[in-house]
């Protein structure tokens, strides 16, 4: 059964199709008794308007394009209600995509995104991800784009961060103060931005505290909790026993954890251990996680109010701006 059109309820009432869609929007020069007939047919009818016919004509639409690694994880589901919020208090609604940490679902995404006709685009990054092209073609058809947490750093337009540097940093001298020297980092995709970021707090937190960095403590893997048991199975394996971990996020120091409680050593007696992100999982275990704390409801919300900004302004993101958020260190038993 095909759907009911504004033709459909223009030929019932024996008036004009553009006197009904001026009926339907609410315009002030049909009068009141019009809209009244207007409206009440075509809920009896059940229309609905068709959302890309209605963007063809106007040239805009009201919704948002959202492209995240992971839905399931914390940081990430918790920034899609930060998004969310704030697009439905502005008149926008989302529409979220996953690209599974895969650089060529992310381009798929991006493209199905771009060809619903959607107003902008919010992005965080696959952990695959090397080549923006894809994001740079979203700027020269002057579709807005914000990145948050993690940004293709290559395509100039708005971020929306954390100082991965200094959160990484606070979290590896925490260790330090507490007498352990011989601390692991388990880092993730060696090209990826918030990596090389964590990565470079991790050693400057080392040299502050005139501390060698030794290559055998850095093992590089991927962003998921196997990445993490793998890592700290490889070091097990060496037969290096570090006494302190630093892992680049939560699923990776939860992989470890797992290793580490596997081998009958104890946390934090024997190795303690520090995550990144604060998922709710890191205060539910046993013991409870040390983490880094990122804001990712705020962050989300920051995103979506940059991004609403440009639609009406215009603004088609060649701006290479960065907002950056405070991050804060949880400290908890596995410290």
């Amino acid at each position: 059964m095909r759907n009911t059109t504004i033709i459909d309820i223009a030929k019932k009432l024996k008036i004009s199709a553009s006197t009904v869609s001026r009926a339907l929007n609410n315009y002030p020069d049909i009068n009141e008794e019009t809209k009244k007939q207007v409206k009440q047919l075509a809920k009896k009818l059940n229309y609905w308007p068709n959302p890309i016919a209605r963007s063809l004509k106007s040239n805009k639409t009201n919704v948002i394009g959202v492209i995240v690694p992971e839905i399931k994880h914390d940081f990430f589901s918790s920034a899609i209600s930060g998004i969310e919020e704030v697009a439905y208090h502005s008149g926008f609604t989302i529409l979220v995509c996953q690209s599974n940490e895969d650089y060529e679902r992310e381009v798929i995404n991006t493209n199905a995104l771009m060809h619903q006709r959607v107003a902008g685009f919010i992005v965080s990054i696959s952990q695959t991800t090397t080549n923006g092209d894809h994001f740079q073609a979203l700027l020269d058809r002057k579709i807005p784009l914000v990145f948050f947490d993690r940004a293709f750093n290559d395509i100039p337009t708005y971020k929306v961060i954390i100082d991965d540097a200094k959160s990484s940093c606070i979290a590896v001298t925490h260790l330090i103060e507490r007498g352990h020297k011989k601390i692991a980092h388990l880092s993730g995709p060696i090209a990826m931005d918030i990596c090389k970021q964590r990565l470079k707090g991790y050693k400057n937190a080392l040299k502050k505290a005139s501390l060698p960095i030794m290559k055998e403590l850095i093992r590089y893997g991927g962003l998921q909790e196997s990445d993490g048991y793998t890592s700290m199975d490889s070091l097990l394996r060496d037969n290096i026993i570090p006494d302190a971990i630093f892992a680049v996020n939560d699923p990776v120091a939860i992989g470890a954890f797992q290793r580490i409680k596997e081998a009958g050593l104890r946390i934090p007696q024997d190795i303690a251990i520090v995550g990144f992100s604060n998922n709710k999982i890191t205060s539910l275990i046993e013991p409870p996680m040390t983490t880094v704390n990122q804001p990712s409801f705020e962050m989300g919300k920051k995103a979506a109010e940059i991004l609403i900004d440009m639609i009406e302004k215009r603004k088609n993101g060649y701006t290479n701006k960065t907002v950056v958020f405070e991050a804060e260190l949880i400290v908890r038993e596995s410290t």
